[in-house]
């Protein structure tokens, strides 16, 4: 007889933001999202200036993600991690995160995208990354089809521990990658360019999620016979 498997904990939702310069806005709109959905982390995307002002803008959203029980990570800019108080960061390739990785271990987290083989996929989890994503939008504009994301989330989750990540353009990718295994899903312009307005399009993916994990753990049962 098979012993049964453990059932995967749900997913959670990783927001990216926009590109911020004044944070007055974003952090007026957060606790509406915080009440929407499960957001497990927020990706920080900041408008390059003097790293005070940058600085400023973190340490200024920091406590309203940080206080809703979600980590705040930068999308790259490791030196204003810990000066701005921030959870971690998130690296574009194995060779950033190589050189990040010294100044964020062991209090930080240190995740990393831009993986376009398996074997890069491999290497950053050997390194110690903290999650890896998959689907992510390259410097060109491009991003592997969906289902190539969701073959790729199958086969981390089947393999390795740390936590696989898959970035959803749309409502149909959230629910296939959640059946493919991811732990999270990173959602950007599928809320903040909904005319809804972002609570209401992070609320619905947070429903799809829950109905795809439904779907997701029947299925598994099934397979266990």
């Amino acid at each position: 007889m098979a012993k049964p498997v453990p059932p995967r904990p749900a997913p959670r939702l990783y927001l990216a933001t926009p590109v911020v310069d004044d944070p007055a806005s974003l952090i007026a709109g957060l606790p509406a999202l915080f009440a929407a959905a499960d957001i497990a982390a927020v990706l920080l995307r900041l408008k390059q200036t003097d790293p005070r002002g940058m600085i400023s803008r973190i340490k200024a959203i920091a406590p309203v993600v940080q206080g809703a029980g979600a980590a705040l990570l930068l999308d790259g800019m490791v030196e204003l991690v810990a000066r701005g108080g921030a959870d971690g960061a998130h690296l574009t390739g194995i060779a950033a995160l190589e050189e990040a990785l010294p100044s964020l271990k062991p209090d930080r987290i240190a995740g990393v995208g831009g993986l376009a083989t398996r074997h890069d996929s491999m290497t950053a989890g050997e390194l110690g990354a903290d999650y890896v994503l998959f689907g992510e939008v390259d410097a060109e504009g491009q991003r592997p089809s969906p289902q190539a994301i969701a073959e790729r989330l199958a086969w981390w989750a089947e393999l390795f521990e740390p936590p696989c990540i898959g970035y959803a353009a749309s409502r149909e990718d959230v629910s296939e990658f959640v059946i493919a295994g991811a732990d999270f899903v990173l959602v950007d312009d599928l809320i903040w360019a909904d005319r809804r307005g972002p609570a209401a399009a992070l609320a619905d993916v947070a429903e799809s999620m829950q109905q795809a994990y439904a779907t997701a753990a029947k299925n598994a049962k099934a397979a266990q016979g």
